[in-house]
């Protein structure tokens, strides 16, 4: 029998990951604090659980994450496309593009050029105008044929503003922002809640999506970016439900109630929903 799509997906997620990324050796995984005894203990049950192959070199830093980058490219772009029944549209699906190039962002250019030639206007804006998030999601503009493809909607003497419509707006629309983080270290975590809320507070029309994709094993620090409201809409997990399996078996009651926490107050989902909150 045919697997459906996304379960193939996920699968094959999990595979590149051991392939390029996730490996154990004397008995830490990869994507573990080897200072942590609870981490080392959840993420060797964890990589495990899942067949991640032992004895391979340890990516780290931005090597790592570059990796993670790229594997959750490409499981949007066999997942979330396949879904444009529910969200029909034009995508694209492209790691690290800046954000002014879309069309809610497109006054952020003008920021720029006007803080490059004026130090203390730029001393005032910051870097908030500069934000480059690891993957972007976006729509092209549609032609009046498409929009009219069903019945006449739409013609000379309406619509004359709206971006969906070529006819007024030759940018792509961004629809979601992803952040990847293979671990999480709390320090770390501030950049991508910096990153949403500038998203939110520099845009001109509606926001995008904004979520974080995360390999981390230990639930304390999956709380220092899942909880919390305002700035990113969830934080997904790649191995969710293997990741509680493991802390029931493990028997570790905190860690539990953590994930338990998150779960059910709808700040953590597994990857593999991610497809299905973006065509929301």
């Amino acid at each position: 029998m045919t697997k459906e799509i996304l379960h193939a997906a996920r699968q094959g997620l999990h595979r590149r990951l051991q392939e390029k990324l996730w490996s154990l050796q004397d008995g830490i995984a990869s994507n573990s604090d080897k200072d942590s005894p609870t981490s080392v203990s959840i993420g060797r049950t964890l990589a495990e659980t899942l067949g991640v192959p032992s004895g391979k070199p340890r990516l780290r830093g931005s090597a790592a994450g570059a990796e993670f980058e790229r594997q959750t490219v490409d499981f949007l772009r066999a997942t979330f496309p396949a879904l444009h029944h529910l969200r029909p549209g034009h995508w694209e699906i492209e790691p690290g593009s800046a954000i002014a190039k879309f069309e809610q962002y497109s006054h952020l250019d003008a920021l720029k050029e006007a803080a490059a030639g004026n130090a203390a206007l730029a001393a005032v804006l910051g870097s908030d105008y500069t934000i480059k998030p690891d993957i972007v999601i976006a729509r092209a503009p549609e032609e009046d044929d498409r929009i009219n493809r069903e019945a006449p909607f739409v013609g000379n003497d309406t619509a004359g503003l709206t971006p969906l419509r070529r006819r007024n707006n030759s940018q792509h629309l961004l629809h979601a922002s992803v952040s990847c983080k293979w671990t999480i270290r709390s320090d770390r975590t501030q950049n991508s809640r910096a990153e949403a809320l500038n998203l939110v507070r520099n845009r001109k029309g509606r926001a995008p999506h904004i979520a974080v994709v995360t390999a981390e094993p230990l639930p304390s620090r999956l709380v220092s970016i899942a909880i919390g409201t305002g700035d990113i809409d969830c934080t997904y997990h790649v191995a969710l439900h293997e990741l509680r399996e493991v802390v029931e078996a493990l028997e570790l009651d905190d860690a539990r109630e953590t994930l338990d926490l998150m779960v059910h107050g709808k700040r953590l989902r597994d990857v593999s929903d991610l497809p299905l909150d973006l065509a929301v």
